[in-house]
Formats: structure tokens, sequence, C-alpha cells
């Protein structure tokens, strides 16, 4: 029996293949590799396609992170809002531009920040909150957003996988201050190696981040601060311009693989299907059910001997890992949902009897 991947991009790239390799090959013949004519028709288009005045493309989500908390002037002393139910690269961008990540607990249905809870968390030192909008689902930004008008707080969005998501029919990213993405592969919008992007509608913070991101300078040679070398080469630039053509019809294709799994789970007892908040369109850039009852490390492994690939994001909450462990933060909700969620296949191509093989692999060891 056939291999079973968390993810297979190979019907894309078959699908486009003489595109991609047309695309390597222009970037080539060109001889330009960074900051070059594909990188600046990329921010144009993913700017117009965000409805968004500035796009700074980047080397990576993580330092998209960074270099946005840097441009909206977060460092040393400050305290930056954030989940703990997410990918290291959140509090890692707050640490790492001399800032203490605040973590708070997340809502149990939407796997986001709990705007309700984060009020509780503020105190002078407080400049900033990062909702990460995981697995393709919005976090409540009205409230979110509500709440940091009236304590003079900036909201960076942490889009790395939520790339075309919608929220109150605005895309995700452009709502705050500014918004971060990643182009790592697996992403919705994947490049064939690493990239990241910072949008803002503020010109002072893109100009930060254009500066950044070229060793503090706005002028070769002439640097103004301790910046970063971070910037999206060509041919990840030139292949992200053909992605982003057909993103919205990736988007509805894994859509419609998500209700297939809806309908498969309904009234399935001992799985909860991922929640889609009214208002919002969300783009599962991963299918995370729950599974409850100690059960989930047992799925995880039979659909692991049936050869289906399976992913646990997150096993281990930040807080409780070894590098935040000295803040003895309790957060039930995120402590629970890491030892109930389990991500299963989904791509936009994914056929359905491959996705009927995964139901029944998850319905058997739950049996």
């Amino acid at each position: 029996m056939s291999q079973i991947p968390i993810l297979d991009l190979s019907p894309e790239i078959e699908a486009r293949f003489a595109e991609f390799t047309g695309a390597f090959a222009r970037v080539l013949k060109s001889g330009q590799f960074i900051m070059g004519p594909e990188g600046k028709a990329f921010e144009s288009e993913i700017a117009a396609y965000l409805g968004v005045k500035h796009a700074i493309g980047l080397n990576s989500g993580t330092d998209a992170l960074v270099i946005g908390l840097r441009a909206m002037g977060i460092g040393p002393g400050d305290e930056v809002i954030c989940p703990s139910f997410t990918f290291f690269a959140t509090a890692e961008a707050v640490s790492a531009v001399g800032a203490n990540p605040v973590f708070v607990d997340v809502n149990e249905f939407t796997f986001c920040l709990d705007a309700a809870r984060v009020e509780e968390k503020i105190t002078p030192r407080t400049k900033a909150v990062i909702p990460v909008h995981l697995f393709g689902q919005g976090a409540d930004m009205d409230a979110l957003l509500a709440l940091a008008k009236r304590r003079n707080l900036k909201v960076l969005e942490d889009v790395a996988q939520a790339m075309g998501a919608d929220f109150a029919g605005k895309k995700l990213g452009t709502i705050g201050e500014a918004g971060t993405y990643s182009f790592f592969p697996s992403k919705n919008l994947g490049g064939f190696g690493d990239g990241g992007l910072v949008v803002t509608h503020d010109d002072a913070i893109a100009e930060q981040c254009r500066m950044l991101r070229a060793h503090g300078s706005k002028k070769r040679y002439f640097n103004e601060v301790i910046g970063y070398n971070s910037r999206l080469d060509e041919v990840q630039a030139a292949c992200l311009r053909i992605k982003l053509k057909h993103l919205e019809s990736a988007n509805d294709g894994r859509r419609q693989v998500a209700k297939r799994y809806a309908e498969a789970f309904r009234e399935f007892e001992g799985v909860t299907t991922p929640t889609e908040v009214p208002g919002t369109r969300h783009v599962f850039h991963q299918y995370t059910i729950r599974i409850a009852g100690g059960k989930r490390d047992r799925v995880h492994t039979e659909l692991e001997k049936s050869g289906i690939s399976t992913m646990i994001y997150y096993p281990v909450p930040l807080h409780r890992l070894p590098v935040y462990s000295h803040l003895k933060v309790a957060l039930p909700v995120t402590e629970r949902l890491s030892g109930e969620v389990i991500s299963l296949p989904i791509w936009p191509e994914m056929k359905s009897d491959t996705q009927l093989r995964v139901v029944d692999a998850v319905k058997a060891a739950l049996k």
C-alpha cells in the first residue's frame, strides 16, 4: 500500500513544471539574483493581492517577525503578548529583539490567542501583541484591535500559516500595524526554499523594514543602525509570482478537502474537527483535529503503522520549553490541546479515495 504524506507538493510541481523551469531560466539568464526585477514585481503583486500599501520581501518568516518588531520600535525591556500554542519562532523573535514574551492562553476551538485573556497580562511594559493565525484560521481581530487601541498597544500579525485567509472581509496581515508571512515550502504560498514578508500600510514601518533587511542602510555603505542580511532572492520571488496566481484556487482546494473531512467525522465520537468562525475564511494550512481521552498518541502511532503521515503541532507548549520554563506559566487550554491535537494529511489536489484511507485509519485506531 502506498504511503500517504502529510503534504504532497508533486501535483502542483508537475502541473506547473514548465512555468517554474521557465522562471528559473529567466533569472539565470538575467544574472540578477538578489534585489532584482523579480523581487520588485512580486512585492508589487502580493501587495495588490492583499490590499496593502507596502510589501517587503525577506529571507524567512522568522526574520519577518524580528524585523517587524524592530520596525515598530519594540526592543529591550518591552513585553510582547503572544500565544504559547504556536511555533517557536513567534516567541523567539520577541526574545531576539531583547523584549520579553508574555504567554496567554488560546481559544480551544480556534487555537488562536484568546482576546478575553489578554488584558489581565498587560503591564506598563507591554508594548505589543502578536496574534498568531494558526493552522489557517484567524484570531479575533475585532476584539484584539479594540483592546490594543484602548491600551495603546501595537499589533503585529503572525500570518505564517494563513496566507489568503480573511477576517471580516480583510486579508489577515493587513489589519494590525503590520503582518508577517512565511514562504517555507509547506505553506499555502510556499517557495522552493526559505522566504518571508512584512506588509504594512504605515510608511515609517515600511521604511524601517527596508533599511533593516539591508544591513541597516537606506543607501549602500551608509549604515544607520545594526540591521540584517535578509532579502528575498530572485529565484524564490520568481517561483512565488507563479504560485501567487493560483493561490485562491489552491486555498479553495484545501477548503474542499477540509469539508470532506468534516463530513466524514461528523457525529463520530472522539474526534473534534476544526471550527470556522462566522465572518472568516479558514484556509486550512493544517487540518488539525482533537482526540481526547489520552488516545491521541495511539492514533498517531497506528496511522504511522498504516503508512499515513501525521504531525503533532505542537507537542510541547512554548512556556514548557527549557528556554522559557523559568516563567512558571500555567495555561490550561494550551496544555490540554498539546495532548489532544493531531494534524491529518491535506493538500489542494488530495483525492477523495486517499482521504478516505486516512479517515478509516483514524476511526479504526479509535475503535
